[in-house]
């Protein structure tokens, strides 16, 4: 295990930073994963099972990890994925989020339950970000919302569609963030905070307000995350089907990604209602566990969707798993044409600020730099299978 004293070279020390510094309720909301996790470990560890194809005497003196995304061209294949709450594990996170994204050349995207508001980050961003939706019952509360993200910039919607019911995640029953806490259990809960006086100073008292900013004038009477989790709880609404997609497009004319996909047929699905893309997700292990690894499905997906004949104009994405530049290779290498982080961006955050997630984007690219040279690849445009060792 390193020294966490010294500067964190990886994923996993940021991880185990931002363990140090955050309140255990706050850390296992973004750590944790649904009933035994067993999902969450898949997503990193089938990840860990594909090799790469070392390939030598290639002239790879110029690496070129650039990519274009929905006619946007990025430093690299990547994008920072929505994180709900984000704000409450660094100081107005998401407005740091953004500043890091940028100066990295990549995407960040905005959840609808952050911190900070559409209007925050937008202030705080100098170019178009990406926006999160949630399917709500209360279709006027959603055009409110979309009108609110084209004032702000947002070209490119990211619609989650795998949120029909929330999913158990036990970790957050037991440290009470999913509510119904014991008087013992709510003491010992409450005296988290006073033990992690960095973050409570930092985040809890310089940090305020600590409400969703985009729910705000939706929910006036919350006067706490918990009141406004509530809210979001009952607003998820189950019975959104494919022909809500035909709704949202006829009140959203930029780009449409679909996330949550991970099925062939659900992907298909996706590009017959009008999507520009999907995110093939398993929300991080957080909703269905037992569930494939986004990593095992993605070139199934891929494949469906090139025999349809829509490759060449559906954006695929994955999340879920990626923790280096190694496996932004991997992923690509698997038909993705990028990935999204959560966990990885929002642990830097934690542990270092945007110091921290500056530093982490320039490891990533680091890292890919490397694994394509290493495999005798020089673009991103010619990574393919042929760099993974499969029989």
């Amino acid at each position: 295990m390193p020294t966490m004293n010294l500067t964190p070279a990886s994923t996993s020390d940021y991880r185990r930073l931002a363990e140090k510094r955050l309140p255990r309720n706050l850390f296992d909301y973004i750590d944790g994963g649904a009933y035994n996790e067993t999902t969450l470990r898949a997503n990193v560890e089938d990840f860990d099972r594909l090799h790469m194809r070392q390939r030598v005497m290639h002239d790879v003196s110029n690496i070129d990890t650039s990519t274009v995304l929905l006619d946007e061209t990025l430093s690299m294949p990547l994008a920072l994925a929505p994180i709900g709450l984000a704000g409450m594990m660094s100081r107005r996170a998401e407005v740091q989020a953004v500043r890091a994204a940028e100066k990295a050349g990549i995407p960040f995207c905005l959840s609808t339950v952050s911190i900070c508001s559409l209007e925050e980050v937008a202030a705080a961003a100098s170019k178009p970000f990406w926006f999160q939706l949630y399917m709500m019952r209360d279709r006027g509360y959603v055009t409110g919302l979309l009108e609110r993200a084209k004032a702000a910039g947002c070209k490119t919607l990211v619609f989650t569609v795998d949120l029909a019911v929330v999913g158990a995640r036990y970790r957050d029953v037991r440290n009470g963030m999913a509510g119904n806490l014991g008087a013992l259990s709510k003491l010992r809960a409450s005296l988290e905070y006073p033990t992690h006086p960095k973050w409570a100073f930092d985040v809890g008292i310089k940090g305020k307000p600590h409400t969703f900013g985009n729910l705000a004038d939706f929910v006036p009477s919350a006067k706490s995350i918990v009141d406004f989790k509530a809210w979001v709880d009952a607003q998820f609404d189950p019975s959104c089907t494919w022909k809500d997609i035909e709704w949202l497009r006829s009140i959203w004319d930029g780009n449409l990604i679909i996330k949550g996909v991970l099925s062939t047929e659900d992907a298909k699905a996706a590009v017959a209602a009008g999507a520009d893309g999907i995110v093939i997700s398993n929300h991080g292990g957080r909703q269905l566990d037992g569930v494939s690894s986004t990593i095992n499905i993605t070139s199934k997906i891929r494949d469906a969707i090139d025999v349809i004949g829509d490759g060449n104009k559906t954006t695929i994405i994955m999340d879920g798993g990626v923790r280096s530049g190694q496996d932004i290779v991997k992923a690509v290498a698997s038909g993705a044409q990028s990935v999204m982080i959560g966990r990885p961006w929002i642990w830097a955050l934690a542990a270092r600020g945007e110091a921290g997630l500056d530093a982490l984007l320039r490891t990533l690219k680091a890292e890919m730099n490397v694994s394509m040279a290493l495999t005798g690849v020089t673009a991103t445009a010619d990574i393919t299978g042929k760099v993974l060792d499969i029989d």
